[in-house]
């Protein structure tokens, strides 16, 4: 057991993370995204949802600062009505670093970026549209 990680952070999750490199994307998707179809490194965290799985990843992993976008959801493909689970993430991601640029990528898009992940994270959410892409970004000691 260690201190100060958060407990649904698995060892192979925390491993993944450490080894991730500047720039590496890693997918959070829902209990309905084609995971282990698409993973490079297939994590299961099966039982958890994706809000709980981001909030404990960004207080260890920082997002990227070199672009634009660091954060990637899929598109519903109505502006109109997004999904209610955005506005948590967002929230998530703010609490954790601050406001971020978040793009919507194409539901076809964001099935190729994850295929290029390097990791995939399959959760149990039960949210539709509820995938996330993170980039990696550069740890700086204080």
């Amino acid at each position: 057991m260690l201190k100060n990680i958060p407990s649904v952070l698995s060892p192979e999750l925390l491993k993944t993370l450490m080894e991730m490199g500047h720039g590496d994307y890693i997918v959070i998707g829902d209990g309905n995204f084609p995971a282990a179809a698409n993973a490079k490194r297939l994590i299961r965290c099966d039982g958890h949802g994706v809000p709980e799985i981001l909030d404990a990843i960004l207080q260890l992993m920082p997002l990227d600062t070199y672009v634009e976008c660091p954060v990637g959801l899929m598109d519903n493909g109505d502006s109109e009505n997004p999904p209610e689970i955005w506005q948590t993430y967002k929230d998530i991601i703010k609490k954790n670093e601050g406001d971020k640029k978040i793009e919507l990528i194409e539901r076809f898009d964001f099935y190729e970026k994850a295929r290029n992940a390097y990791a995939i994270i399959a959760t149990g959410e039960t949210a539709i549209y509820a995938n996330i892409i993170l980039q990696k970004g550069v740890v700086i000691n204080d």
